[in-house]
């Protein structure tokens, strides 16, 4: 019974462990989102992207259902487990160049 007990209690404190990493995705009307394409196989496109887009999202329903719209595909709707954020002006692309000089 102890083994059982002592069980439980690290299952408990790994899946609060585990919840407190995840991040979660809030979607709004307006929103810029990338689609994940779950039904590219292993090898026919092996490197190719897995994620195509960007969608704007049209709507937002409150059980996870999301109305996106692309400019190809016109609009349709996803699981929002399906959909990342697509930022356009991120900082983190960004860089400097810098000379170096050789020391004396």
């Amino acid at each position: 019974m102890n083994a059982y007990d002592s069980a439980s209690i690290y299952k408990a404190r790994s899946k609060q462990y585990h919840d407190a990493l995840i991040d979660k995705r809030e979607f709004k009307e307006g929103d810029r989102v990338l689609l994940y394409n779950s039904r590219l196989k292993l090898f026919p496109g092996k490197l190719k992207s897995r994620w195509s887009g960007p969608f704007e999202v049209v709507r937002v329903s409150p059980h996870g259902a999301i109305e996106i719209w692309g400019r190809d595909a016109g609009n349709f709707k996803v699981n929002g487990h399906q959909l990342n954020h697509y930022f356009v002006d991120d900082s983190h692309g960004t860089f400097s160049i810098m000379d170096l000089k050789d020391p004396p």
